[in-house]
């Protein structure tokens, strides 16, 4: 009966040792693992822009799209990507939320030596003339800006 044991003892311990998987033959393929798809986050400008119905020049006061001595310090050009004040310049960084008349996007700001980011949203009244510009991040205008198209 001992020797009975010993013999089964042997057995399942040889059995033990080989429960182990054989290593892929270099003719077998591993099977492909799906990667974890990530999480969407805010578009680069590459795939949104600034919406058409936004893009042109608007001023904060009739004079800004009028004038002719280059004192326009209201006057603000739109284009795809960017915006134009009249000592600074930003560039559409990161956006947030687009639709036809409205887009949040961070920007990036230079002008007089200095460059910032600032979160902007541009959003269009419901006529369509009126832009209002909001600004938040530090050192943002406290209160919207309204903005006339300019003709």
């Amino acid at each position: 009966m001992t020797r009975s044991l010993a013999a089964l003892c042997a057995a399942l311990s040889l059995a033990a040792c080989h429960s182990e998987q054989p290593a892929a033959s270099p003719t077998e393929t591993a099977s492909p693992t799906l990667a974890a798809t990530p999480t969407p986050s805010a578009t680069s400008t590459r795939e949104l822009q600034i919406p058409a119905a936004i893009r042109g020049r608007w001023g904060l006061v009739p004079a800004d799209c009028t004038s002719t001595k280059g004192d326009n310090k209201g006057l603000i050009l739109i284009d795809a990507e960017s915006m134009t004040f009249y000592e600074s310049h930003a560039m559409l960084d990161v956006v947030k939320e687009v639709r036809e008349s409205r887009v949040v996007a961070s920007f990036d700001f230079s002008g007089e030596g200095q460059t910032w980011k600032m979160e902007e949203t541009l959003e269009l009244a419901s006529d369509g003339n009126q832009l209002i510009r909001t600004e938040k991040g530090e050192n943002a205008t406290t209160e919207p800006l309204r903005y006339t198209r300019c003709a």
